[in-house]
């Protein structure tokens, strides 16, 4: 079953791509998730792991220094992050996850908002100490990645975190099917935006079977 919404979700996501809205499918695919997480191949309900092992390896603590969740889904990684102390902003481009995860979380301290990664608020800009982004680069087409790296960066106050979470492959294998593995190239691209790579790991994660993950932290200088 799993398999099947996993591929429902690319025949979506390729026949709106194919019509020319690349964005357009993730609302879809909530609308008709109609409150069944299961639809949601990513949804896991619970926080991201490689997220979680970071902040408890680094010994990441929030203090009240603001976060943002880029594409925040059913928002388990987003109420992680707020429970460590992070004053958490977390969006999502699909009204209905973002309807989703005030439901989930009717008393959460989490600011919930629809937004557009490339047609942010122009206040996001240089205003977050940490900002995560966790699969949402690998479900974009590869020709929207370039713009989507510098709308995430350009969220990074000075002295800020990026953490990066994603599907990795060589340059030299097949990008495969959505969701497509980023090369280590292509996130070259943040240290080109002005932030300095701090650590970049390339492991396969515990899924069954493993998946190759790449998790990245850069740092805008102050």
């Amino acid at each position: 079953m799993v398999e099947i919404h996993r591929q429902t979700t690319r025949d979506l996501a390729h026949k709106h791509i194919a019509a020319g809205d690349p964005l357009g499918w993730f609302e879809v695919l909530y609308a008709q998730a109609d409150g069944d997480p299961a639809v949601i191949p990513w949804a896991d309900l619970t926080p991201n792991r490689s997220l979680v092992d970071w902040l408890d390896a680094a010994h990441i603590e929030g203090m009240g220094r603001k976060a943002l969740k880029v594409g925040c889904g059913l928002g388990d990684d987003a109420e992680e992050l707020a429970q460590r102390g992070f004053q958490t902003t977390a969006f999502d481009i699909s009204q209905t996850a973002i309807s989703w995860c005030r439901r989930r979380y009717p008393h959460s301290p989490v600011t919930y908002l629809i937004a557009d990664l490339y047609n942010a608020p122009t206040e996001w800009q240089g205003a977050f100490l940490l900002v995560v982004e966790s699969y949402t680069l690998q479900v974009l087409p590869p020709d929207l990645r370039a713009k989507a790296i510098r709308c995430v960066t350009d969220f990074l106050a000075p002295g800020g975190t990026l953490l990066v979470i994603a599907r990795g492959r060589d340059s030299t294998e097949s990008e495969g099917m959505m969701p497509w593995p980023l090369t280590r190239e292509e996130l070259t691209a943040i240290n080109d935006s002005g932030l300095k790579e701090v650590s970049f790991e390339d492991y396969f994660d515990s899924e069954d079977p493993p998946v190759r993950r790449f998790r990245a932290i850069y740092r805008r200088e102050t």
